[in-house]
């Protein structure tokens, strides 16, 4: 249980985050020798592929124009099922793994699976870490509630995660998949929780829908299909401020679910000063800049939160408790009781 407690602490350690100015940090980059590391590195990640085109491959390239950084991108539960096949096949791929679901890095760390290294960024990150460097957050991702502002007014919206129980909203509303996704899969099981299964009975009953992912819902609510839906804040900001849509973000009063997504280095890794290297270069404070273009809150407090949100100060303090170490012994057992629940 003590391996979970960095992650029980998270409310009260984010806490102290204060959000600052930005500017590039290249020598942070350059911890690890920079250009003059080489070789090949393979990423496993669950980041949106849009932001791995256009922020992670860009920046890395520039930053070890002699390595070769391949991707493998899928949601969370993609990721982990191909790593599970590897592990059986004695045959791991990924140098570095970077999905949404952090309890899983607890499975990973208890199967003896991570490379311990503590990178000299690391203590800027302000965020979850563990002592011995298995893992350190490296993205922060929350799951909020999101609505329409060209259907719905600010004072109808629902405020808390409650108010989607409420009879009106029967047949509008909807939520990603647990099973594909590492964030919902969070989601299901601090809210469970907070509230009981009977929670999602409640949910169940107001009919309800559960879409792939993200990507699904944001579409289906700017058509209106949907008036409100429990979905990642990066989906929100994103087309917001790129797109100009009309999607806004409530932070439920009952709660914000707090997602504070690791970077590992695999214990097999072929090349595990490639790999230091990088983990070096996303703890920086240029590699944070890039976590926040991609909309995602840093874990530094000295990088500025995403345009269009709030510091995480704001509303950490009333973040959703999670036991992350329950999520990562009884992922099987959440899921069939939301299976059950709610999809049958």
């Amino acid at each position: 249980m003590k391996k979970a407690k960095w992650l029980i602490a998270t409310a009260a350690v984010l806490a102290m985050v204060v959000a600052a100015g930005c500017g590039g940090d290249k020598k942070a980059a350059d911890t690890k020798g920079g250009s003059k590391v080489k070789g090949d590195v393979m990423v496993y990640t669950s980041i949106y592929p849009d932001i791995i085109d256009n922020m992670c491959k860009p920046n890395i390239a520039k930053a070890f124009p002699d390595m070769k950084v391949s991707w493998f991108q899928g949601g969370t539960e993609n990721v982990i099922t191909k790593i599970t096949g590897e592990i059986k096949a004695d045959k791991v791929a990924a140098d570095l793994l970077m999905v949404a679901d952090p309890s899983y890095y607890l499975k990973l760390q208890s199967d003896k699976r991570l490379l311990s290294y503590v990178s000299p960024n690391a203590k800027d990150v302000v965020s979850a870490k563990d002592k011995d460097g298995a893992w350190t957050a490296v993205r922060i991702s929350n799951m909020i509630i999101a609505y329409n502002s060209d259907k719905l007014k600010p004072e109808d919206a629902p405020k808390t995660w409650k108010d989607l129980t409420d009879p009106k909203w029967k047949g509008k509303i909807a939520m990603p998949n647990p099973m594909l996704s590492g964030t919902a899969y969070v989601a299901v099981g601090a809210l469970a929780d907070k509230y009981g299964w009977e929670y999602f009975d409640q949910l169940k009953a107001n009919d309800i829908h559960v879409e792939q992912g993200n990507s699904a819902i944001q579409n289906k609510l700017l058509t209106g299909e949907y008036a409100a839906a429990m979905i990642l804040e990066e989906n929100i900001l994103k087309l917001a401020a790129t797109k100009k849509e009309p999607l806004k973000v409530v932070y439920p009063g009952d709660g914000v679910i707090v997602v504070p997504s690791p970077i590992a280095i695999m214990s097999t890794t072929k090349n595990p000063d490639g790999a230091k290297a990088i983990v070096d270069w996303w703890l920086s404070k240029e590699g944070q800049q890039a976590v926040v273009k991609g909309w995602m809150h840093s874990v530094r407090a000295d990088v500025e939160p995403p345009t269009g949100a709030p510091a995480l100060k704001t509303f950490i303090d009333k973040a959703v408790k999670i036991d992350w170490q329950k999520l990562a012994n009884n992922n099987a057992q959440i899921k069939e009781q939301f299976r059950m629940r709610v999809m049958e």
